[in-house]
């Protein structure tokens, strides 16, 4: 029988192959951790910090750095991450160079609860927590807060957030009760009774074009509410 020496060889070599990725693949998990870093990403790098991710990190697994890279489960480290309350997504990974990376997202906050309880509204609409490392800039939300007035304040804020002038010009949200909001404007002294949250495009836009002629008329110091309640038109009440 004759025998096929380019089979043999090809198996050898296929052999070989898997032997030395399996050995190096154990000598690289048999590789120890020489760093840990944090990386934050996008321009809301203010309510969580290093060395709190690095704290987090300590208490639940002791120090990682020179501990051998096989001991490290990554999903459950990417998990302990994003139990924090002021993180939005995160990504756990190992560099080449043996470096264990966190990529983490922060929350953003668009408007700021001051009642019984004192919170964040973030930009997804959930509630998310007071940070010890910063106060942010944004509208004070005041009155009678309930589940539904929150959710309405939210589609509030989205709309002010998208707009240039409201967002900053608006300092803060009162809720007189679910369904009558104001707003308090930085520069003004009146308050805008803006109704529910219906027809929102219509009512800032009418708002807008009575702010564009009253600022010509240097009038704008002159009114103490403006109600943007009724349909198609701004009802003005002087000072």
């Amino acid at each position: 029988m004759r025998i096929n020496w380019d089979y043999i060889k090809l198996a050898f070599l296929s052999v070989a192959v898997v032997a030395l990725y399996g050995f190096a693949d154990h000598k690289n998990q048999k590789k120890m951790l020489k760093n840990v870093s944090v990386k934050f990403v996008g321009d809301n790098n203010l309510y969580l910090t290093e060395d709190a991710v690095n704290k987090l990190l300590i208490q639940n697994y002791g120090p990682l750095k020179n501990r051998p890279k096989e001991q490290l489960v990554l999903n459950t480290i990417e998990e302990l991450i994003l139990s924090n309350d002021m993180v939005k997504n995160a990504q756990v990974y190992l560099t080449v160079n043996g470096e264990l990376v966190s990529k983490i997202v922060q929350r953003k906050p668009i408007g700021r609860v001051e009642g019984v309880s004192k919170f964040y509204l973030d930009d997804t609409g959930e509630r998310m927590p007071i940070s010890k490392h910063h106060s942010a800039r944004v509208p004070i939300i005041t009155g009678k807060i309930t589940g539904k007035s929150l959710e309405d304040a939210y589609v509030i804020l989205d709309y002010i957030n998208n707009d240039d002038f409201l967002r900053k010009n608006v300092i803060g949200i009162h809720i007189e009760e679910e369904g009558k909001y104001q707003l308090k404007f930085r520069m003004e002294n009146f308050v805008v009774n803006l109704g529910g949250v219906d027809n929102l495009n219509k009512k800032f836009s009418n708002f807008m074009a009575f702010y564009a002629k009253a600022a010509r008329d240097n009038s704008l110091e002159d009114y103490a509410t403006v109600s943007l309640e009724f349909n198609n038109q701004v009802v003005c009440t002087k000072i």
